[in-house]
């Protein structure tokens, strides 16, 4: 059987991605590896948001350069193709820099996967159109379900942020109708799927077709999620401040299936750089947002991005990020420097933070978050939590899963467990996850 392997950097959307092109692949035939030396197609899924991650790619692509050299000469033949983000933006450059690379596709095309790489026998292939068809209509039926999964709702945006190279990438704001997500999300509860994640660069501006044809926005999307048989949890991700509406605060009060957990992207607490970064709202709108959020559900967990190193960025701006972190408390965040993305307004200008600057930013930003989210952790010992159990762990007669707060958790129990939503106790918090114990209840059962 043909094998192929498929590596995916960057979001969850690229996650969704790659797991949809695996699809595409078994439908005829491949069979999956995690053996890139034994591969017969390689896909490597790219992300564009920052620098090294593009970089990251050219470097592999050398190594299997190599391989494909070396598995030839055993008389076997390896398609490699780039696919996302990095494909959408440089597909000419890729071939220029890689010739080893048969195909080059975007994000909106993978479903013709298997077309581009019978055409690449003859000649390399290179497909970054936004096609008019949508993609979501031509893939086959999910592959390898498990306890939870991802499920795309929304792509493209609109915001044109001045760092972000996304409406290039992917293209404007477009939704799935509701019916089409209803239907894909009943076939994941139908494939044993607990927990459903509604994903999309800008997921709470979804405004997909109704069955009257009318917008619908996600919070009525969520409600109609969780009333699917067999759904039990929901989460959605990543939204943009200035999309959340009222609905959606409101439904995080009303829907139980609705998980105590946002991302919310602020990026600066600055308003002078926000500006700059054409975000369109204030370190104050924020806050405001995030009081609401929690006035409706006082237990949600807050994760956010921040970028230190915008251009311009003073050490009073710097001061105003700090200051928000503080005022709010998030319990887990991520945090980036400052990364130039060709074509983007930012990438223009003149006043770039000195690299020693941008580190000594970022440890100082990322030492707080980490303080943070390590008490968060501490403070769940001896706590109970639902736990969805997902996966079996890392040793034996051991399971893991999540809390409805995303915290990883795991804990001794039998593998029959996985699927099911089970009370745990927290007894230490780790470095990156924490252990518990089966409630007497539930290990009966």
């Amino acid at each position: 059987m043909k094998k192929a392997y498929v590596k995916s950097y960057g979001c969850q959307m690229n996650a969704y991605d790659a797991a949809r092109m695996a699809d595409v692949l078994g439908a005829e035939g491949f069979s999956a590896t995690d053996s890139v030396e034994e591969a017969d197609v390689v896909v490597l899924n790219t992300c564009h948001i920052r620098e090294k991650a593009a970089e990251k790619v050219y470097s592999e692509l050398g190594r299997l350069r190599v391989l494909k050299g070396e598995r030839k000469a055993r008389g076997l033949d390896t398609r490699i193709v780039v696919a996302g983000c990095v494909a959408q933006a440089e597909g000419a450059e890729i071939q220029a820099r890689q010739p080893a690379v048969d195909v080059v596709v975007g994000p909106q095309s993978y479903h013709r996967l298997p077309e581009l790489l019978a055409r690449s026998r003859e000649r390399r292939v290179v497909d970054t159109e936004f096609p008019v068809e949508d993609k979501f209509d031509h893939l086959p039926a999910r592959r390898g379900l498990g306890a939870s999964a991802f499920l795309t709702v929304q792509e493209g945006c609109d915001k044109f942020c001045a760092f972000c190279v996304v409406p290039y990438t992917r293209g404007a704001e477009v939704s799935r109708p509701v019916a089409a997500v209803l239907a894909e999300a009943g076939k994941l509860a139908a494939g044993g799927v607990r927990e459903v994640t509604l994903i999309g660069q800008n997921v709470n501006a979804y405004h997909g077709a109704g069955a009257d044809g009318a917008a619908t926005g996600l919070a009525d999307l969520v409600r109609a999620v969780a009333a699917i048989p067999g759904i039990a949890r929901i989460r959605y991700t990543t939204s943009h401040p200035n999309d959340f509406d009222d609905a959606l605060v409101r439904a995080h009060a009303e829907v139980p299936a609705l998980m105590p957990y946002l991302h919310l992207p602020v990026q600066s607490g600055s308003d002078r750089i926000l500006a700059a970064m054409n975000r369109r709202h204030t370190a104050d709108a924020y806050r405001r947002l995030i009081d609401q959020v929690r006035a409706a559900r006082p237990d949600i967990a807050l994760s956010s991005d921040f970028i230190v190193g915008f251009p311009g960025e003073t050490d009073a701006d710097f001061a105003e990020t700090l200051r928000l972190v503080r005022d709010i408390g998030f319990e887990s965040a991520f945090s980036f420097k400052y990364s130039p993305r060709p074509g983007t307004p930012a990438a223009e200008r003149a006043d770039g933070v000195p690299e020693s600057v941008m580190s000594a930013r970022l440890a100082e930003l990322q030492g707080l978050l980490d303080a943070r989210r390590h008490a968060y952790q501490r403070a769940a010992v001896g706590q109970v939590f639902d736990v969805l159990v997902e996966k079996r762990g890392r040793h034996p007669g051991q399971v893991a899963g999540k809390t409805p707060h995303l915290l990883a958790v795991q804990f001794d129990a039998p593998a029959h467990h996985i699927g099911q939503v089970v009370p745990v106790r927290i007894t230490e918090a780790g470095a990156n996850s924490l252990f518990g114990a089966l409630l007497p209840e539930a290990a009966a059962a």
